[in-house]
């Protein structure tokens, strides 16, 4: 199963967005042949990682932009989920919401996950985890207490607002974080799978969650403060492949 992010940047003329987003839907796979809008190995398409567009905090222009990808990609391939990559802060237009953001700079980014994510060419909205990144000044336990207001709001969200999916699409924990023990990464794992098992075991909207990230031996050069390789931590193994296997119980 693939998860691909389309473009890695925001295009300021949608037409070279356009352009991209054709020429990666209608690439064929040099090995099978078969053209990545008909490849059935690939999961979904992310539109884009991360967006911001602090230009516009009123989250008009990043909206647009969202509206018209979506389309597009949409009118390519109809095959695959679509989803636009949000971080998941809330914007103006949530003002509800604003109190659940780790700090006021989050919403005049130019996002707002409620709004990006109800379209309806995005089949399930996304929405990362990375406490440590956000906060600066907060210690680890009331990161996690931080961790599951965050989850519980979006999964309500999902629930309520947008009857649609919501993906934790990536969740981490720095190892340069002051007094950083690889236990730390396990409690943050814990609390996130445990909520998505129980989101999961109600049939309500947050049912998934992927770690950035795991690696296998002799992928260094490409790791960065995140990444793990889950069989030299019997942990951590643990504690994924459990929650595979109950998630897997309940379907």
């Amino acid at each position: 199963m693939h998860f691909f992010s389309l473009p890695s940047l925001l295009y300021v003329f949608s037409l070279q967005s356009i352009s991209l987003f054709q020429t990666v839907l209608t690439r064929k796979n040099t090995i099978t042949g078969v053209e990545y809008r008909n490849d059935p190995t690939i999961f979904a398409w992310e539109l884009i990682n991360e967006p911001r567009c602090m230009s516009d905090p009123s989250g008009d222009t990043l909206q647009d932009w969202i509206d018209e990808m979506s389309a597009f990609v949409k009118s390519i391939d109809k095959k695959h989920l679509v989803t636009v990559g949000l971080e998941g802060f809330y914007g103006p237009k949530s003002p509800k919401r604003l109190t659940v953001n780790p700090e006021m700079w989050a919403s005049a980014l130019g996002s707002d996950f409620i709004r990006n994510s109800n379209n309806d060419n995005i089949d399930f909205a996304s929405v990362h985890i990375y406490p440590d990144h956000w906060f600066h000044d907060l210690e680890f336990e009331d990161n996690l207490k931080f961790v599951t207001k965050w989850m519980l709001s979006h999964i309500e969200d999902g629930d309520k607002e947008l009857n649609k999916p919501v993906f934790f699409t990536e969740y981490g924990l720095s190892n340069l974080i002051k007094g950083f023990e690889p236990s730390l990464r396990d409690k943050l794992y814990k609390t996130i799978l445990d909520i998505v098992y129980k989101s999961a075991k109600r049939k309500r909207s947050g049912a998934g969650a992927l770690i950035w990230q795991l690696f296998v031996e002799g992928m260094e050069e490409y790791n960065d403060d995140f990444g793990i390789v889950p069989w030299e931590r019997t942990s951590t193994y643990k504690l994924l492949t459990e929650q595979s296997c109950r998630l897997g119980r309940i379907s």
